[in-house]
């Protein structure tokens, strides 16, 4: 998924991506070579090489033979030649390097077969292959449902415009033979242009699309990874890995690039090795080997009537058994060859928390209202208990107050007498 166009637009960012060049999934960063020869000049009377570097949509590069004589430089949008019509790539290198990358890939730079350039691409030439880029999305979608109408079992991965408009090239994927005849004739009924399919294989379809790997990072399909080499499942064997098709492949289906990388560091590792199917001849009987560490130099063997216990081994102590072996000798027992293995004492973790515990959020909580509100009244407000108690003795007192008022008042007043009058008598 190549940007539209890699020229720059208002504020230095590219037209399609928007991305500033920074898109991992477009084929523009893998793609990219860096000229190191560009701040030297040619000696005196060479001429430089006639033949630059193109790049198109889809990762597609080609070679050009500059024969207009044309002053080019990394970045200049070219027309070059095509069938029919012209086409409009991007120039990537130019150079001596230039005769290098074609040495590599194979392509003879005085083959008279080699395409030409044009012309440097004009407004209208940028236009047109613009305007084609635009069709190309909703164009994608239409082909895909005229293939499910034709209920063909294959996909339409990707759609590429040519410069000038005149072609369309359909990259599609599929597992077996598709025949797409009446296929062709709906997409030139429909698009009104000339139709042309091209299969691709399941990794340059990751490639394209892109995702993140299992790693966590990034597909090396679609950030650097240029070229497809073949993966077998011997390279898993190899490397003592688990034989899951599940695990070893990739997002394409098929088994993931990285199995590659580090095969050759395990083979070189393997040839200080003894054949895993070696036996070795005991008084105690035979051994087979169970298991082998290829960095640590180490071999587990067991004996054929008990195989639960193993006994570990070095390289150089098994080709001492073999040689013996070989000599008709065979040797007392395997113990006398092992290796003491060391056992780890354990790392013991104060649980001081219980916070490593899987069910410690299943013990159910206990309610601590009732604590609270039985706490509030005697600790939580000693001030206020103080006032209540205040409060009554206050109360208490002016209480008692008012009984002895009373009390006083009946001794002070004096009694009452009543005297008879004497002389109404």
């Amino acid at each position: 998924m190549a940007c539209t166009s890699c020229s720059t637009s208002d504020g230095g960012a590219p037209k399609g991506c928007k991305n500033n060049g920074t898109c991992g999934t477009d084929s523009c960063n893998k793609l990219t070579v860096f000229d190191w020869l560009a701040n030297m000049s040619l000696p005196s009377g060479e001429t430089p090489f006639d033949c630059v570097e193109v790049r198109f949509k889809n990762g597609r590069k080609d070679f050009y033979r500059n024969t207009e004589k044309l002053t080019l430089s990394i970045g200049d949008v070219v027309a070059t030649e095509a069938s029919p019509g012209h086409d409009v790539g991007i120039v990537t290198l130019t150079g001596e390097l230039v005769k290098i990358q074609m040495k590599k890939k194979g392509v003879n730079h005085t083959s008279p077969e080699i395409a030409k350039i044009y012309r440097k691409a004009s407004q209208k030439d940028i236009d047109i292959w613009s305007e084609s880029r635009d069709k190309e999305e909703p164009m994608k979608v239409k082909a895909r449902e005229l293939a499910i109408t034709h209920k063909l079992e294959m996909k339409i991965s990707d759609i590429e415009y040519q410069g000038d408009g005149s072609k369309v090239t359909f990259y599609y994927t599929a597992n077996d033979r598709v025949d797409f005849r009446l296929l062709i004739k709906d997409y030139s009924r429909v698009f009104n242009t000339r139709i042309e399919m091209k299969q691709v294989g399941f990794r340059q379809e990751a490639s394209r699309l892109g995702g993140i790997g299992s790693c966590g990072r990034e597909l090396c399909c679609s950030t650097w990874l240029t070229d497809f080499r073949s993966v077998n499942t011997s390279a898993a064997r190899y490397q003592q890995l688990s034989l899951n098709p599940q695990k070893l492949a990739g997002q394409c289906g098929k088994l993931k690039c990285c199995l590659n990388y580090e095969l050759d560091t395990y083979m070189d590792a393997l040839k200080d090795f003894p054949d895993f199917e070696t036996k070795l001849k005991t008084e105690k009987g035979d051994a087979i080997c169970q298991k082998q560490d290829i960095f640590k130099g180490l071999m587990w063997f067991a004996y054929t009537d008990n195989f639960a216990n193993w006994h570990v081994l070095n390289i150089e102590q098994v080709r001492e058994i073999i040689a013996e072996n070989k000599q008709n000798k065979k040797v007392s027992s395997l113990e006398d060859f092992a290796i003491e293995t060391v056992i780890e004492p354990e790392k013991d973790f104060n649980n001081a928390m219980g916070q490593e515990s899987l069910t410690r959020f299943d013990q159910p909580k206990k309610s601590k209202n009732r604590n609270k509100n039985r706490n509030k009244n005697k600790v939580s407000n000693p001030n206020q208990n103080q006032g209540q108690v205040q409060g009554q003795n206050q109360n208490q007192s002016q209480g008692q107050g008012q009984n002895q008022k009373p009390k006083q008042n009946q001794q002070n007043k004096k009694p009452i007498i009543i005297k008879k009058n004497e002389n109404k008598a």
